[in-house]
C-alpha cells in the first residue's frame, strides 16, 4: 500500500515541469490554452449541435420530432438531472486537476532546489537605489552590471537602499520586489548567452524610467576569468567597486542631469 502511494506521488510529481522559469511558465501558459479551446469546442459544439436539431422549420409536424419543446410547455423527464450531475463533476474534477497542478508548478517556481543542490546555485545580492541597481557577489565586489554564467541556476537575494523599487528581467521570467530593510529572492538560469535588460517596475521616482541594468549571460568559462579579475581593473569589463561603478550608472540613471554637469553648473556658479 506504501509503495503505491509513493509511487503515485512521484508519478504526479514528474508531470510538475523543471528547468529555467521560463519553461516552467510556457508549460503552466499552454496547459491554460490547450484546455481552455477544448472546453470551448465542447461548449460551441454542444451549442451548435443543439441551435440546429431545435431549429424552427415553422412546421412543427412535418419536423417529426417529438421531443421538440413547446412555448409553455413545462419541461419533463430529462434524465432526472443526469446531464447537469455530469457536466458538474466533469467541471469540479477539470478545475479542481488544474488548480492542483498550477499550484505544485508554483510551489517548484518558490523552491526550485533541495538544500543539498543549493550549494551549486550562485547567490548575488541585488541594491536597489535612486536610480540605479547594484549587484554584490559573493566574493565581495560589485558592479552596476548584472555578469552570469549560462545554464546556471542565479539566486538573487534583492533589497533596497532608500525606496520602494521592483527588480524584473522580463526576458528571463525572473521579477521581485525590492524592499528597504528587507530582502525577498527570486531566481533564473540563462540558457543562452547573451545581453539582456532589468528593469525597476515600482514607480520609484523622477528617474524612474532609467533605472535600468545591463544582464550580461556568458560562458561558463569566460565568466569565471571575468569573475577573477574583478577589482584588478574597477573600469574594465563593467565590473568593480560601487565606487568606480558610480560615475558610469548616476549619469543614465538619475532625472536627466548627470553628476558632472551638475558639478561643472555648480563650479560655474561659485566663480561668478
Amino acid at each position: 500500500m506504501n509503495g503505491d502511494v509513493i509511487q503515485l506521488v512521484v508519478q504526479v510529481d514528474d508531470l510538475i515541469p523543471r528547468g529555467t522559469r521560463m519553461n516552467v511558465f510556457e508549460s503552466i501558459y499552454w496547459v491554460f490554452i490547450a484546455l481552455g479551446t477544448l472546453v470551448g469546442i465542447i461548449v460551441i459544439g454542444y451549442m451548435t449541435y443543439s441551435a440546429y436539431r431545435y431549429r424552427s422549420t415553422g412546421d412543427h409536424a412535418a419536423d417529426g420530432d417529438d421531443d421538440r419543446p413547446y412555448l409553455g410547455e413545462l419541461p419533463t423527464g430529462g434524465g432526472k438531472g443526469r446531464k447537469l450531475f455530469l457536466s458538474f463533476a466533469l467541471s469540479a474534477v477539470v478545475v479542481i486537476s488544474l488548480i492542483v497542478w498550477t499550484y505544485g508548478t508554483l510551489l517548484y517556481v518558490e523552491s526550485p532546489v533541495s538544500a543539498q543542490e543549493a550549494d551549486e546555485e550562485l547567490e548575488i545580492q541585488v541594491v536597489g537605489q535612486q536610480f540605479a541597481w547594484e549587484f554584490i557577489y559573493p566574493n565581495g565586489e560589485s558592479s552596476f552590471e548584472l555578469h552570469v554564467p549560462a545554464d546556471q541556476r542565479v539566486r538573487l537575494v534583492v533589497t533596497s537602499d532608500d525606496v520602494f523599487h521592483n527588480f524584473g528581467i522580463p526576458a528571463l521570467r525572473a521579477k521581485t520586489d525590492a524592499i528597504p530593510g528587507q530582502t525577498t529572492e527570486t531566481w533564473f538560469i540563462a540558457e543562452q548567452p547573451g545581453e539582456y535588460q532589468a528593469h525597476c517596475y515600482e514607480l520609484c521616482g523622477a528617474g524612474h524610467s532609467g533605472m535600468n541594468a545591463k544582464v550580461v549571460v556568458m560562458e561558463p568559462s569566460a565568466y569565471e576569468e571575468w569573475y577573477a579579475s574583478m577589482g584588478e581593473n574597477a573600469s574594465g569589463n563593467g565590473s568593480g567597486d560601487a565606487s568606480g561603478e558610480n560615475a558610469t550608472a548616476t549619469p543614465t540613471a538619475g532625472n536627466g542631469t548627470n553628476a558632472s554637469g551638475t558639478a561643472s553648473t555648480n563650479a560655474s556658479e561659485n566663480t561668478s
